[in-house]
């Protein structure tokens, strides 16, 4: 089955069409695509990818109003291939790059975050504020496992604070040797737990790095074969967590791995109103205010600011809901999508 070639011969015939004749051009491009799937349909009619593209054209076509019939695009020139194993040795390690290779389009991406009491954003933009004492999972996929450990953010409160995070790194063929990577309060290192920076001794063992942003304060660790990038950070005596992930990888999951707080949530019996546990009018505009002069906004990251300042004493909490902001800004592919109101 050649529809890699298909799709790459696509790809590069709609890279850098620009002027009058744009459409047109577009539409000489997809009668190739066309033809080349139709060339290679006997041998390619068990693969999904073929399947993909095929659909994937008639939609393009009708969008674009284009007639089945018409010119095609020249045939490229084609370079003398680097080595025998051609692209898929050198960028299978580089998700974003095989990902449009394969498919002629760019992956979609989500985004979760756990900060502050913990308040989870899921990958669905579901938002909820949770007491989940101990440890919880946060993703269990194919590729990656991270674990949240709470406990309480002052003593007898229902409110938790993530105090630990583990994420482990997924062996994975040619990229990476598995890593683990431990956070704790006060404890926030710039390496994984065997010492490393990146993903070890294999080809693509540089598709996984691990930088520190501010000195014990925010770490980023670069997932490039998974298309993923996570930030963990510390703010007064709390840890969050937040992740842009490709969505084919965080929805590498089987029925099993069905307790994942960045897919469904919260468990019901572990969720709590951000309203019934504040202290009293003068605490809570105190905390209103001190909220107010870092996120102008009054969305959720707001309200969990100053859910987070009533209930733990802490003006230090109004910089977790300040950070888990930040990443959203960087993280999220849709920006309509960055406030969320409840």
């Amino acid at each position: 089955c050649k529809i890699l070639r298909c799709n790459s011969e696509y790809v590069a015939a709609t890279l850098n069409l620009r002027g009058s004749n744009r459409n047109a051009a577009y539409c000489n491009a997809l009668r190739s695509y066309s033809h080349c799937t139709r060339k290679t349909a006997r041998t390619c009619r068990g693969d999904l990818a073929y399947h993909s593209a095929v659909h994937g054209i008639e939609d393009l076509m009708i969008q674009n109003n284009c007639s089945k019939e018409g010119p095609t695009s020249p045939p490229r020139p084609r370079p003398p291939a680097p080595n025998h194993q051609g692209f898929e040795s050198l960028d299978i390690c580089n998700y974003e790059k095989s990902f449009l290779y394969k498919r002629g389009q760019r992956p979609s991406y989500q985004h979760c975050a756990a900060f502050g009491d913990p308040h989870i954003r899921t990958f669905h933009d579901d938002f909820h504020t949770c007491r989940v004492e101990g440890s919880w999972p946060l993703l269990d996929n194919d590729y990656l496992f991270v674990q949240a450990t709470s406990s309480p953010v002052v003593k007898g409160s229902n409110a938790t604070v993530t105090s630990k995070l583990t994420i482990i790194f997924k062996n994975m063929k040619e990229c990476i040797d598995q890593k683990v990577y431990q956070a704790e309060i006060d404890n926030l290192p710039a390496a994984f737990e065997d010492g490393s920076v990146n993903g070890g001794e294999r080809p693509g063992g540089s598709s996984l790095a691990i930088r520190e942003r501010s000195p014990g304060r925010h770490v980023e660790i670069r997932a490039e074969y998974i298309g993923t990038t996570i930030a963990i950070r510390q703010a007064g005596r709390q840890l969050s967590f937040s992740i842009r992930a490709a969505e084919e990888v965080a929805r590498a999951f089987t029925e099993e791995q069905d307790l994942q707080l960045c897919v469904g949530g919260c468990p019901r019996s572990q969720r709590i109103s951000r309203s019934e546990c504040f202290r009293g009018r003068e605490a809570t505009e105190t905390a209103r205010a001190l909220c107010k002069e870092m996120l102008p906004v009054e969305d959720v990251y707001f309200q969990s600011c100053v859910f987070d300042v009533v209930i733990s004493g802490d003006a230090n909490f109004t910089m977790a809901a300040h950070g888990a902001l930040e990443d959203a800004r960087v993280f999220l592919p849709n920006a309509e999508k960055l406030h969320i109101f409840q």
